[in-house]
C-alpha cells in the first residue's frame, strides 16, 4: 500500500534546530540521510524538503472564483516541511518506519488514493 509521509515542523523544533551549531546540524542531517538509506527499499519517491511557509502561495477556490494570497495562512503552529512516498504492506509497517524518524516531531501518514 502506498502512503505519503508528511514531515511537520513545529515552531519550537525550528527554533531549536536554528540554535544548533554547524556540527550539530550536520549530524542531524546525517541521521535523516541515514534514515532514508535504511528504508530505501520502501521509499518510492524520495520526496523533497520544502521552503519555509513564508514562501507559500495559497489559492482558495470559492464559487468558481480563485483568490490568491501570499503565505499558507493556516491556523496552527505546525507546517509541512517535506514529504516522501512509501510502498509498504500496511499501516503497521508505515508506523514502524515513522517511529524511527530522526528529525521533526510530527509525521502525518496518509494513504495514497488510487485513481
Amino acid at each position: 500500500m502506498k502512503y505519503v509521509l508528511m514531515f511537520i515542523e513545529t515552531e519550537e523544533f525550528a527554533k531549536e534546530f536554528e540554535a544548533k551549531g554547524p556540527a550539530e546540524r550536520e549530524e542531524a542531517y546525517r541521521r535523516v540521510y541515514q534514515w532514508f538509506d535504511d528504508h530505501r527499499d520502501k521509499i518510492t519517491d524520495r520526496g523533497n524538503k520544502l521552503q519555509g511557509p513564508e514562501t507559500a502561495t495559497t489559492v482558495r477556490l470559492d464559487g468558481g472564483v480563485a483568490m490568491t494570497t501570499d503565505g499558507p495562512f493556516i491556523e496552527g503552529k505546525e507546517v509541512v516541511s517535506g514529504f516522501t512516498e512509501i510502498d509498504v504492506a500496511d499501516l503497521d509497517e508505515a508506523l514502524r518506519m515513522v517511529r524511527t524518524w530522526p528529525a521533526c516531531p510530527v509525521v502525518e501518514i496518509r494513504p495514497v488514493a488510487e485513481m
